[in-house]
């Protein structure tokens, strides 16, 4: 039986849910998935980004609701820390939480112009300067991260909470075919192979919901 409950909204199209699904298994905490109503005003702002408070994900742990994906990041550290979802080194470990904050409260010309879809393919997408600057950030510190751990991962041989936080951006780059360096481009294959992306994208590609605003040709 099932530990915990994860709160989702959509797998299409939500980022921070597929934040949340990772970083709960990353944990290895066992967890039972449930679904907000997808007529529910609240979470249709969240994906559509009217919203300033992001409570979806949210994690249910006995008499424990945490959420905001940081927040459930060191919330499962603390119950299993042998988990060794941050890294071990403590300089490492500081980077890790500077660019999983960056992530968190940045990039937010990317997240407008390129939210996540997993259902389409963009080929030839145009990206405006904006967006672009936020794409070279994003590469920039995935290059340096994997320079000093020398990869897979941002931190070395295991994925930690920083893969958990950039992975939708990989999607992004995918659905709007955005050009990238062979370093980054390497990245991304190695977090789109990730046995529980996979698992979560082909769950998405079954998904009934649909957002007309998200799905637009633009």
């Amino acid at each position: 039986m099932a530990q915990a409950t994860l709160l989702i909204s959509s797998k299409n199209y939500s980022s921070w849910s597929l934040r949340g699904f990772l970083l709960v298994r990353l944990s290895g905490l066992p967890f039972d998935e449930k679904v907000a109503d997808a007529d529910d005003p609240n979470n249709r702002a969240e994906l559509l980004m009217q919203s300033s408070s992001i409570r979806v994900p949210s994690l249910v742990h006995g008499d424990v609701t945490v959420w905001d994906t940081l927040a459930i990041a060191e919330y499962l550290n603390e119950i299993y820390p042998e988990a060794g979802m941050w890294p071990a080194d403590q300089v490492a470990r500081a980077r890790c939480r500077s660019i999983c904050g960056e992530m968190h409260s940045g990039f937010a010309a990317l997240r407008g112009a390129l939210p996540m879809n997993l259902r389409l393919f963009r080929p030839g997408f145009a990206v405006w300067s904006a967006v672009q600057a936020d794409i070279n950030r994003i590469t920039e510190i995935w290059r340096e991260c994997l320079e000093l751990s020398k990869g897979p991962w941002l931190f070395g041989a295991k994925p930690t909470v920083a893969d958990a936080m950039y992975a939708p951006v990989a999607t992004r780059f995918r659905t709007y075919d955005v050009k990238l360096d062979p370093i980054s481009e390497r990245y991304c294959a190695q977090v789109l192979s990730w046995p529980d992306m996979k698992e979560w994208f082909a769950a998405a590609q079954h998904e009934p919901e649909q957002i007309e605003e998200l799905d637009i040709e633009f």
